[in-house]
């Protein structure tokens, strides 16, 4: 007897007894997991170019500070090779204020070039292959103290900090692919139905048939399968969890160490600026012996070189406050 038919056979999953719900929510997890990632990347990018933005600053600084030596020391050199030559002077003081002038000049030097060092650096980091020209502006900021006690800055940073948000939706995620990975050795129930024609048949068979059903599907032995994959899950999980534990105290570290450099960097404020006063005067005072001729060129010299001295140390001073600021505000992910 010849016959054909053709149907169309139609399952659907009841319930996984929340398999399915595990994976979707380990999926969500791990996408907010790669968000915060995202965020922890633009905060370093954005730390890097703050760095780079005040070194060239602070060198640009260093740079005035050792231009305007120079131009001091040559007005001096100028004045007492008048005064040489009018046998005023003499030959030593003049071979002083040059040597003087000279080691200006080096000092210069050093300073352009560490000024052209940070502007390539600056240039490289935002994008471009050659070195730039910026014209920065710089702006003005009161110099506020630092914070007194650094645990409410621990505790911002392990609440703020986009890293720390990664690895706990990690540590999510896992744990909903270790309950999915445990639910392989539960039952599913699928729905099947089957419905179809048969246009040649049997005159005493009808031409169209139908059926429905439930499959329930259980899980005895597949060779310890599911429970390596749990375990294996578990095992997961537990190191995501141990890699938390890691970065909460290397945040804790970071935290401590940068708030101590910016007290330290706070406390040398207050030395150079004293020291910057201490040295003027001391020049100020030892120019005018020299000129009414009751100190040496040596003593003059002297004064002139720890006046330089302190006038880049204090400049130095400001922004390294400014720079460890910037990194305390990274560690703990507040606004600079």
């Amino acid at each position: 007897m010849t016959s054909a038919a053709a149907g169309a056979t139609v399952g659907q999953l009841i319930t996984d007894f929340g398999r399915s719900t595990n994976l979707l929510s380990s999926s969500e997890y791990q996408a907010k997991a790669e968000d915060q990632n995202a965020a922890a990347t633009a905060a370093q990018i954005i730390l890097a170019v703050d760095q780079a933005f005040y070194n060239v600053l602070e060198t640009k600084a260093l740079v005035a500070v050792a231009q305007q030596t120079v131009d001091s020391r040559q007005l001096l050199v100028d004045k007492i090779k008048a005064l040489t030559d009018a046998k005023l002077k003499s030959e030593l003081d003049l071979s002083f204020t040059r040597v003087d002038l000279a080691r200006g000049k080096l000092l210069l030097l050093e300073a352009h070039n560490n000024y052209q060092t940070s502007l390539a650096a600056l240039s490289a980091i935002l994008g471009y292959s050659d070195e730039q020209d910026f014209q920065l502006a710089e702006e003005p900021a009161v110099i506020a103290a630092p914070a007194l006690d650094v645990l409410p800055l621990i505790q911002q940073a392990l609440q703020q900090r986009p890293e720390v948000a990664a690895l706990q939706n990690e540590v999510e995620a896992a744990q909903k692919f270790s309950s999915a990975e445990h639910d392989l050795r539960r039952p599913t129930v699928s729905a099947l139905g089957v419905v179809g024609e048969a246009p040649v048949r049997d005159n005493h068979i009808p031409n169209w048939y139908g059926a429905v059903g439930v499959n329930i599907n259980i899980p005895i032995f597949n060779g310890f399968l599911y429970n390596a994959r749990a375990k294996a899950a578990d095992l997961q999980t537990e190191v995501n969890r141990q890699k938390l534990a890691d970065l909460r105290n290397n945040i804790a570290r970071d935290v401590r160490t940068s708030w101590q450099d910016t007290m330290r960097a706070y406390e040398r404020l207050s030395v150079t600026q004293q020291l910057r006063e201490q040295a003027s005067l001391a020049f100020d005072l030892s120019q005018a012996r020299y000129n009414l001729g009751l100190g040496s060129i040596v003593e003059f010299s002297q004064a002139d070189l720890q006046k330089t001295e302190a006038d880049m140390a204090d400049t130095d001073a400001k922004y390294q406050y400014r720079l460890t600021q910037i990194a305390l505000a990274y560690t703990i992910s507040s606004p600079k």
